[in-house]
């Protein structure tokens, strides 16, 4: 069983859209979902330095964009044929798309109000993220609690991801708990899946309000609990809810071992999932799609272990 999966904020970097726009029909493709959103999706993923593309606004609508480029070269979902779908954070939009809950350009009309809303609920106070890595659950969330921070992240394989304001995080680089090798901040520009993205909510809401989502035409599953969500109208409803709520990759992960995957596959910038992946589902054939050089690749383990 193969599960196609997309990643989430932070694994943007300066013109990693280059080469795929080089694919036949990429760079129209790509030119029609600018004009949709009002962003230049091809000079940001091929000429913006990485400051402007940590921008909340900039990196979202690119990394859903990227992810469903680089997986229609690949095919149609009945071509690639995934036991499931899944994205980290953002990468949930990218999901539904893969899943047919939501055509292309309405994925990516979506993600645009999505990261302007939370990059405005991001500025109201100076917030971040931090990656520890290594400890116990256990021992780190409560840890984590008590500097005030939320573990907005729980990512699995010996990593969580704290959220709060500037001097949290601080607070947590000077007291690491009790296991943790390193803390390490992430560039993105918020502290995501937390309070602080509230008034995001609302705004996305009212964003989503006007869609029509369909069924997943595979099993779509959620970072809010790790389940597999059968109704549309449901994952829409959880991609709004998930702004302001931990992001649980773990039990993503579990979910997946009870599917019995037996490949994952990670759409570009992909690395980041399939580095969980190594180590928290053993056993399981990983690749993450990088560059068009990876496809050939992709599709063999496609072969393999799809369900077509």
């Amino acid at each position: 069983m193969l599960v196609l999966v997309a990643p989430g904020q932070g694994a943007q970097t300066p013109g990693f859209l280059t080469e795929w726009l080089q694919l036949p029909g990429a760079a129209d493709r790509v030119a029609a979902w600018s004009d949709a959103i009002g962003l230049d999706l091809a000079h940001y993923g091929t000429q913006a330095d990485a400051d402007t593309i940590r921008d909340t606004a900039v990196a979202q609508p690119l990394l859903v964009a990227a992810g469903i480029l680089s997986a229609s070269a690949l095919g149609d979902i009945t071509e690639i044929a995934p036991g499931a779908v899944a994205g980290h954070s953002v990468g949930e939009i990218t999901a539904a798309a893969f899943a047919g809950v939501l055509d292309d350009t309405a994925a990516l009309t979506l993600v645009r109000k999505r990261g302007l809303a939370m990059a405005e609920a991001a500025a109201i106070t100076e917030t971040g993220m931090a990656a520890l890595l290594g400890g116990d659950p256990e021992v780190t969330v409560p840890h984590l609690e008590k500097l005030g921070l939320t573990p907005a992240n729980i990512n699995g394989a010996g990593q969580i991801v704290a959220a709060g304001t500037k001097e949290q995080i601080a607070a947590l680089e000077a007291d690491k708990p009790e296991g943790v090798r390193k803390v390490v901040k992430l560039q993105v520009a918020g502290a995501f899946h937390t309070h602080h993205m509230a008034p995001a909510v609302d705004k996305l809401a009212q964003a989503a309000a006007g869609l029509a989502p369909a069924d997943p035409k595979v099993a779509y599953v959620s970072n809010k609990d790790g389940r597999s969500v059968a109704s549309g109208t449901e994952v829409l409803e959880r991609l709004v809810g998930q702004v302001a709520n931990p992001v649980r990759w773990d039990l993503c992960m579990e979910t997946f071992k009870e599917l019995g995957v037996t490949a994952l596959l990670e759409v570009c910038p992909g690395g980041t999932l399939t580095g969980l992946a190594k180590r928290a589902l053993p056993g399981v054939k990983t690749l993450a799609l990088k560059t068009p050089a990876d496809l050939d690749a992709a599709r063999a383990l496609i072969a393999e272990h799809s369900a077509s």
